[in-house]
């Protein structure tokens, strides 16, 4: 059985894809996102019995700062030997900033794949960017799923006594599942799904055939005959009164034969005629 080739597909739009343009919006809105809860010092927030009722801890996976409620100002960089040597600390050091890393990998091969500048996409260029992508937010959803998991069984030399999840966490998740979308969607325009409606794409003969679906049939000719031709000769003669009083003529264009009186019966006269 013959295979369908690639020329049998056309593109009716010359505009990016959707689920390109999708891909490569939210991409970068989930890296900056990741980078925001990697760099941030607030993956949960402390309220110990120790410190003023408006002071507070905040706990990253990089740096540890005390904060009042009632000024901006921060005191950061403080030891905490305790809290580092987590193996969840360690765990999200790594993977948040190789999901970073990977994020960037894959908008570098995503972009000569998409290109936008000209007709048609490389789909399996752009597809493999969206997988590296997509893995990039797997590995940011990991450890912040993790810490929050054991949000309150992470030691620390500070009393634990009111420990609230901070902001770095749901900039975190919303960031990781950007990139887990974007990417997906991206990959899926690697197979042509849907009957091509995901890139776009249809088939030339259904095309054609919604071309001239819509046009009416070509009326059907008729052959009329003309009424110029050529006279015979017997029927260019012009009737004569004769030829009217023929017997071929009909009956009923006749006009009745006038009847001749008798007036007379073997010599003499009717007395109708006297």
């Amino acid at each position: 059985m013959p295979t369908r080739s690639t020329e049998e597909w056309i593109r009716l739009s010359l505009r990016t894809p959707g689920i390109l343009i999708f891909g490569m919006v939210l991409a970068p809105c989930g890296w900056i996102l990741d980078l925001t809860a990697t760099v941030a010092p607030n993956w949960r927030t402390l309220h110990p019995t120790t410190l003023p009722p408006d002071e507070f801890i905040q706990q990253g996976i990089w740096d540890i700062c005390r904060a009042t409620s009632t000024s901006t100002r921060e005191e950061c960089n403080l030891q905490d030997t305790e809290y580092f040597n987590n193996q969840i600390i360690n765990v999200a050091q790594g993977l948040m900033v190789a999901s970073l890393i990977v994020t960037l990998i894959g908008l570098a091969v995503a972009i000569p794949g998409v290109r936008c500048w000209k007709d048609r996409p490389n789909w399996v260029v752009a597809g493999l960017g969206g997988l590296l992508i997509f893995l990039s937010g797997v590995m940011t959803i990991i450890p912040i799923a993790w810490y929050t998991h054991i949000l309150n069984e992470i030691t620390s030399e500070t009393a634990l006594t009111d420990v609230r999840v901070g902001y770095c966490i749901i900039l975190g998740y919303i960031g990781g599942i950007f990139e887990i979308l974007g990417g997906f969607v991206m990959f899926i325009g690697i197979c042509r799904c849907c009957g091509g409606k995901n890139r776009g794409e249809t088939r030339v003969d259904e095309v054609m055939g919604d071309r001239f679906s819509h046009q009416k049939p070509p009326p059907r000719r008729v052959n009329v005959p003309t009424l110029d031709r050529a006279r015979s000769s017997a029927s260019s003669v012009p009737y004569s009164r004769d030829s009217m009083d023929d017997d071929v003529s009909f009956p009923r264009a006749k006009s009745p034969a006038v009847r001749s009186v008798n007036t007379s019966y073997a010599g003499r006269p009717y007395d109708a005629d006297l």
